[in-house]
């Protein structure tokens, strides 16, 4: 057995993996099938990383819009072309800071997943993941060896223990700071309002937020966003991914072979 020094330099050995793996915040298409891999290598019972994955990929058709419209916006101060750029930097830098929020999380459930896979039942794994969340996760690998799917009560149990982990420990605390430093009152109120429309959301149905920055806002709507998937079914909420247009046909084809090519890539140029 592991001593606890070992124990936390494989931790370790994943997390600068799962670094890799989760790109930069603008490489939407290595991180979303990055999440997917983790929902797939879980025997599909790990939904957490699913519904991530869709919101990585509607992210940037509205920050593409946010950035428009910000544009549109700063003509007011036109006759001040300093102010102008200043609003248009703080507008991507709120942006920017979101995508990096988004890039932390797919960090963290990467990095969960597969230490607790290999280690979950060392008696000190729960010195290096939360409590909470190893027991989530000895239940989706204990499954995942017996060939089983979980019930959709169980996944969406395990889906609340890591959404309400990561909007305290991950989400929350980035979100508030960006949000203080944004300083442009309007486009601040209309950025934290966003309708979200995930591809898997049935004809003429989003999650409107009015105060983004409302922990229990999030909390809401994320599992409101579980709860449709289930609705929808899990299948079509896997193959929706395909709608945004951004992930390439290889991954369609054979996810696990784009999947496994990615990260031979990516670990060799690393």
């Amino acid at each position: 057995m592991q001593t606890f020094a070992q124990l936390k330099q494989t931790y370790e050995t994943f997390h600068a993996e799962a670094v890799r793996m989760a790109g930069t915040t603008r490489q939407l298409s290595q991180r979303a099938a990055t999440y997917h891999h983790v929902y797939e290598d879980s025997g599909r019972n790990h939904i957490f990383p699913l519904i991530a994955a869709h919101g990585a990929l509607w992210a940037r058709g509205y920050f593409a819009f946010g950035m428009q419209l910000g544009k549109l916006l700063s003509y007011q101060y036109c006759l001040s072309p300093t102010i102008q750029q200043e609003k248009l930097a703080a507008l991507e830098a709120f942006a920017e800071a979101f995508r990096e929020v988004n890039r932390r999380v797919c960090v963290q459930i990467y990095t969960t997943y597969h230490f607790t896979k290999v280690h979950g039942e060392h008696p000190d794994a729960g010195k290096l993941v939360p409590p909470h969340l190893l027991a989530a996760l000895r239940q989706v690998h204990a499954a995942n060896r017996r060939g089983e799917p979980l019930t959709d009560q169980a996944k969406r149990d395990i889906f609340e223990t890591h959404f309400l982990d990561e909007q305290e420990t991950v989400v929350g605390p980035r979100i508030e700071d960006a949000v203080a430093q944004f300083d442009w009152p309007w486009m601040k109120s209309l950025a934290l309002m966003p309708a979200v429309r995930f591809a898997y959301f049935p004809a003429g149905f989003w999650l409107q937020f009015w105060k983004f920055d409302r922990k229990e806002e999030r909390i809401a709507r994320g599992l409101k966003a579980f709860d449709v998937a289930a609705e929808m079914g899990w299948k079509h909420t896997e193959a929706a991914l395909d709608r945004y247009a951004i992930l390439p046909q290889e991954f369609f084809a054979d996810s696990i072979g784009h999947f496994a090519h990615l990260k031979r890539q990516i670990l060799a140029a690393a």
